[in-house]
Order: structure tokens, then sequence, then C-alpha cells
């Protein structure tokens, strides 16, 4: 997972946060330059958008910041040299700070998809009894909201999945339903990634996900993305084809683009993968992981409190909150195709060089 954090409440609060798989081989079209300090610009053609290592960004770039090499497949990008954090390493406000034996147990868990290679299958956690009690909690709680509170498409997907309160599902098998439908993949991940590589992953139709789970003293609360966050919030949303569309938009956007692209393109997938909302017969349903995985905050959608806005990708954004309880306010889509190709123009302008 990548991006910043947001607490993730189920009962009360909630937010929620970042997360990405993938077993890809995905690569785009070859090419041997790289985004750092070029003589000479380059352009590369991705479908309709070109991915440009133009003149003006070098002007801009000292020496003490050049641009990493683009990634040519998702083979270039690691899972775990760019951990940002909640991988073993807990601070001391999390349930689990002072559970040693817990702290181990992620330690293992996140070594697991250090060593994982692209191609080999995602490894199986055999999860204890008490983290299958916490699996069970939230899914059934969970359970009882999304048909009057999630999107249709999330409610098409889902039961693909065959979710059962009496097992985890392992990454592997998710992985398989993704590449079946839209050739999205699963790639595990020691913790949260940085931005840069975590959109980078989506580019190759790859979403880096975690695959520990919270901490047993709260199953409604988890500071930070887990496999619960990960498998309700996100996996069943990349079965759509409209929706992974738009997902990948912004991963393609993001390669070769400048660290304060970067940002803003975190703001846009917040504001949309995390937690963007769609309108269906005049009433506001979820589509966010963010909300799908946060009873709370599926709740407070629907509470009148908050407030809805169209999204305009080239407006300055407002500050990511993921520390203050629910969104005070939501960007409302009208449809995933029309949102893709509100971020599809803005991504051409970064490509273009005239952003």
């Amino acid at each position: 997972m990548a991006f910043p954090l947001q607490k993730t409440f189920l009962c009360s609060n909630s937010p929620s946060f970042l997360c990405s798989n993938g077993r890809s081989t995905a690569t785009l079209p070859a090419f041997d330059l790289k985004f750092q300090r070029l003589n000479k610009p380059f352009i590369l053609r991705v479908g309709s958008m070109q991915i440009r290592n133009s003149s003006r960004e070098h002007s801009k770039v000292s020496s003490a910041a050049v641009l990493p090499p683009v990634p040519r497949s998702i083979h270039d990008i690691p899972n775990g040299d760019h951990i940002l954090g909640f991988g073993s390493n807990l601070a001391e406000d999390h349930p689990g700070y002072h559970d040693e034996e817990y702290k181990s147990r992620r330690s293992f868990i996140a070594d697991l998809a250090k060593k994982h290679k692209i191609g080999e299958p995602i490894p199986e956690i055999n999860y204890t009894t008490e983290e299958a009690h916490v699996w069970a909690e939230v899914l059934t709680k969970l359970s009882e909201l999304y048909p009057s509170h999630a999107c249709k498409e999330y409610l098409e997907s889902f039961p693909l999945f065959n979710f059962s309160p009496n097992r985890i599902p392992q990454l592997e098998e998710l992985s398989q339903v993704l590449q079946h439908y839209t050739g999205w993949q699963i790639r595990p991940v020691a913790g949260l990634l940085h931005p840069r590589q975590f959109l980078n992953g989506l580019a190759f139709k790859t979403f880096h996900s975690t695959q520990y789970i919270r901490h047993t003293s709260n199953p409604m609360y988890t500071p930070e993305p887990d496999i619960c966050h990960e498998i309700l919030g996100h996996v069943p949303m990349l079965v759509h084809p409209e929706f992974a569309d738009l997902a990948q938009v912004i991963g393609l956007a993001s390669l070769g683009a400048s660290d304060k692209e970067i940002w803003h393109l975190t703001k846009l997938y917040w504001y949309t993968v995390e937690f963007g909302t769609i309108e269906e017969n005049n009433e506001v349903k979820a589509f966010g992981a963010g909300i799908l995985s946060s009873f709370g905050e599926l709740q407070h959608i629907k509470s009148g409190k908050p407030t809805f806005q169209n999204l305009d990708p080239f407006a300055q954004l407002p500050k990511m909150s993921y520390k203050d309880g629910f969104q005070n306010m939501y960007f409302l889509c009208q449809s995933f195709s029309d949102t893709a190709e509100k971020l599809r123009s803005y991504a051409r302008t970064i490509h273009s060089g005239s952003h």
C-alpha cells in the first residue's frame, strides 16, 4: 500500500488508506531512455497517452532532485525497498504496539512479501483462529450495509469472490479472479509503499496489497491498510473494467511525473479510488475502498453531514484528511467512464509538458 494514511474506523470513525497488489508480467512498450537529466527529451506513447521526458521538466530539476528512472515493467518496481511505515515497525499509538507476539507475526508476514518474486504464486498465509475471528466480525458487520450503501458495480462483483466469515481469502486466489476479468493482478507488499512506487504499479495493472491483519483487541479499528481493507475495499471494484481503467489512468500519469505532480496524483487517487462516491438514481453510493472497508464511513456518507462536489482534476485539491475522523467532503462522480476521461485529460497535460 502507499500514500498518506488515514484511520479506518468500522464502527465509529473511519477513513482508510491504500494498498496494492499484483503478480504481473505486464510491460509497457520497450524503451531505453530514463527520466533523468537527459540532453534530449523523448516521448513514449502508451495508447492515447504520451509519457514525455520534457526539456521543461529538466530545467526545473536540479542535480539534487533527479527524477527516478521510469519503470518499463512491474519488475522495475520494488515491493520492499520503499516502505514508509506500517510494516513490522509500529507507532506507540498502534493497538498492537505492546504486543510482541503480534509484532513478530507482522514481521514474519512482511518478510514473505519482501521475498516474493514476480511470476511466483503469492505466499499463502496460515491465519490463526484469532485472526479469522477478526475477519469474520469485519465481513459480517460491513455486509449489513453494502446492499444500501455500495455502488451497483461493487454489488455485482462481490459474489464472484465467495467471501465467507469462516475463512480469510488468500491473495493468490483473488488475484486469479482479477486476472480473469480485467487482467489486474495482486502483488504482496510489506507495508506502506512510497506514493510513486504504488502509483507506478497501477500503470501495470498491479495492486500492491498487505497480508497482515489488524490487532485483535479492536476489530473495528485499524490505523493502516490491512488485509480486511485490501480485500473488502479494493479487490471487488477492480473486477469492473471501467473502474479498473480509471485506476490505471492515474498509474500511467505517474510514470515520469515530477514530485509535485505525484503529490497531486496521490490526492486524485485518494478522492476517487479511496474515498470516491457515485450518483445512482439520485442517491449517493460508495465505490472508494476507504468507505467500503469502514462501517462508520459507510453510514457517514448518508448522514447528511458531509458535502459533495464534482471532481476537477486540474483544480487544487483539498488537504487529505486522515486523522480527523470521517471525511467532511467527498467528490461525487457521475460515471466511471466520465471520471476516467477527466483524469486522462489531466494526465495528458503532464506528459505533454503543458502542465
